[in-house]
């Protein structure tokens, strides 16, 4: 049985942040454009920041779907879903619109504390993500998993490259998603609104 929730409360709150994954579904405004659906991990990268909204680090990576899609003028539309491994079987999405804020955008450093001192090096962005839809649902049918731990590849290969390695990755590497919506260029005016 699924339910909507008014609000993330304490206890939905402590439990998202305690999930070792969770799931990024977006898609572009052209219903020829691909839908993206990117899994999110490590510890201490996912925080409530308040009863309708939550915020993610987001890294350098190979892709830059979500990005995208999210700074695509008029576009926005993002779901986050948590799904339960363990304990007592959940699915939560969150609905809503996405903001992208970059490291060269001044409200970076503000959220960034948010999320403590680990991994400093390879982040590109903050995602907020504002809800207009918060459900949860059974998860009967999500499978039983035990959580191993978090893999530390991402961290130990961006640390390698150092900082420097990624000054000019948005330009080149992540610069537009397969569709060839700009995604992490910079930007030569005021940021196009998500709504």
């Amino acid at each position: 049985m699924s339910s909507v929730l008014s609000a993330i409360d304490d206890e939905l709150a402590a439990w998202m942040e305690a999930q070792p994954i969770f799931f990024v579904a977006t898609a572009p405004l052209s219903g020829a454009g691909h839908v993206n659906v990117s899994p999110k991990g490590m510890a201490g990268t996912f925080r409530v920041l308040g009863p309708r909204r939550v915020a993610y680090l987001d890294f350098h990576a190979s892709g830059v779907e979500t990005i995208a899609h999210l700074r695509e003028p008029g576009n926005g539309r993002v779901c986050v879903m948590f799904c339960a491994f363990d304990g007592r079987p959940q699915v939560v999405r969150i609905h809503g619109r996405g903001t992208v804020v970059r490291k060269d955008d001044a409200e970076f450093a503000e959220l960034r504390r948010e999320f403590g001192k680990e991994r400093v090096v390879g982040q590109r962005a903050v995602i907020v993500i504002d809800a207009d839809r918060i459900s949860d649902a059974c998860g009967w049918a999500v499978p039983r998993m035990d959580f191993v731990g978090d893999r530390t590849i991402l961290d130990l290969h961006q640390e390698k490259k150092g900082s420097a390695a990624y000054l000019d990755y948005g330009e080149t590497t992540n610069a537009r998603s397969i569709d060839g919506l700009p995604a992490m260029t910079r930007r030569t005016g005021p940021r196009p609104p998500t709504t």
